[in-house]
């Protein structure tokens, strides 16, 4: 092999590193220790901190004690961001390079109603949200964005991940464009 053709597979290799993690700790207090919305979160709203921590452990009193299996630890470097900003709401997806989801945050998950879903603030708000979570626990650090939909939310989430310490490569817009579309309706008789 040369070592050009050595230099990029070990390039690739270092974008995704797995690494095992311990196990010897029981399920539940591991859930628990993943990932908290109090560390390096001072910036969100503290009504905001309040609706995820209630959530929590809501979701924590569903959740059965299963078998332990054996985790690893995967460090993703290099991801995508999927953003879908419609009239209605704002959801943004954060996954590693082959499509398998990292992290990913909805207005709804961070408690706006109505409306207020498909305002920029929640757009960032929920940016925030989901880059946190996948800087932690995969050290995420630079993604290409894709956005869907024609909503209010999807300049404000392009901005808040920059500004949220993840370097942007690529921005494309994917949004589904009609090329005839479906058939009208016929016209209305009086």
């Amino acid at each position: 092999m040369s070592e050009e053709v050595k230099e990029e597979i070990k390039k690739e290799a270092e974008a995704i590193a797995v690494v095992p993690e311990e196990t010897s700790e029981p399920k539940e207090e591991k859930e628990g220790s993943d990932f908290s919305f109090d560390s390096e979160s001072e910036e969100l709203p503290e009504e905001i901190k309040q609706k995820l921590e209630k959530n929590k452990a809501a979701r924590a009193k569903k959740k059965l004690v299963k078998k332990k299996k054996k985790k690893t630890a995967r460090i993703v470097k290099v991801g995508r961001a999927y953003i879908q900003a419609t009239y209605n709401n704002t959801m943004i997806t954060l996954t590693d390079p082959a499509g398998d989801v990292i992290s990913w945050a909805s207005a709804g998950l961070a408690g706006f109603k109505g409306a207020k879903k498909a305002t920029p603030y929640a757009a960032q708000i929920i940016t925030k949200i989901a880059t946190q979570k996948a800087r932690e626990e995969y050290g995420l650090e630079e993604v290409s964005v894709f956005v869907s939909g024609v909503g209010t939310g999807r300049e404000a989430a392009i901005r808040a991940l920059n500004a949220n310490g993840l370097n942007v490569t690529a921005i494309k817009d994917m949004t589904a464009v009609p090329h005839n579309g479906c058939r009208p309706k016929k016209p209305r008789r009086v």
